[in-house]
């Protein structure tokens, strides 16, 4: 087994756990990608995933709630969105709720404006949960069978890590320019 694959199966659950209390998908797919190579097994993969999902969303609604009305009050240059993101609370508070991790942008901001909200939490967390296990299943899989399907076009070669390496590579390109975006 080469040195990543080592690190990959002794670390890649915690990995996965603390990549996903932010943010997260681009982990979670590598997750997935994992798992189809055999490193981790796919149902722990969708299960830390959904962990860490449901545990960052929580500790942000929570912070929302406490301080929600402070920090929002600091982000003028996203009143816009954060105007529409109230709207949509007060209309469909359960939609919104789940899903806030699949809405570009809101993946962060999104917990804490429903806690500032003042949802409750009652209603809330099963509903976050509901959010998270749905956003673990998608993406995860989203990796297993992506990476599936790059292996067949990756026919010839050896060495399945080069598979994950070459997605990674390209799943990181594609997130560092939807960063440069969102800052522009």
């Amino acid at each position: 087994m080469t040195d990543l694959a080592h690190y990959i199966t002794d670390y890649g659950y915690w990995a996965l756990f603390i990549g996903c209390l932010a943010e997260g998908e681009t982990i979670t797919i590598l997750g997935g990608i994992a798992a189809h190579e055999g490193l981790l097994h796919l149902p722990w993969v969708m299960a830390v995933v959904a962990l860490g999902g449901t545990l960052g969303d929580q500790l942000l609604y929570f912070a929302g709630r406490r301080f929600g009305g402070r920090a929002i009050a600091r982000l003028k240059s996203q009143r816009q969105r954060i105007n529409r993101a109230k709207r949509l609370i007060a209309r469909h508070p359960m939609l919104f709720v789940i899903g806030v991790r699949f809405m570009y942008g809101f993946r962060i901001i999104g917990p804490v404006l429903i806690g500032a909200s003042r949802l409750p939490p009652s209603r809330f967390v099963p509903l976050n949960i509901l959010g998270a296990l749905l956003w673990s299943a998608i993406f995860v899989l989203l990796g297993y069978f992506g990476g599936q399907a790059l292996e067949r076009v990756i026919n010839g070669v050896h060495n399945k890590l080069f598979a994950v390496l070459v997605l990674a590579a390209v799943i990181a390109a594609l997130w560092l320019a939807r960063r440069w975006r969102r800052q522009r």
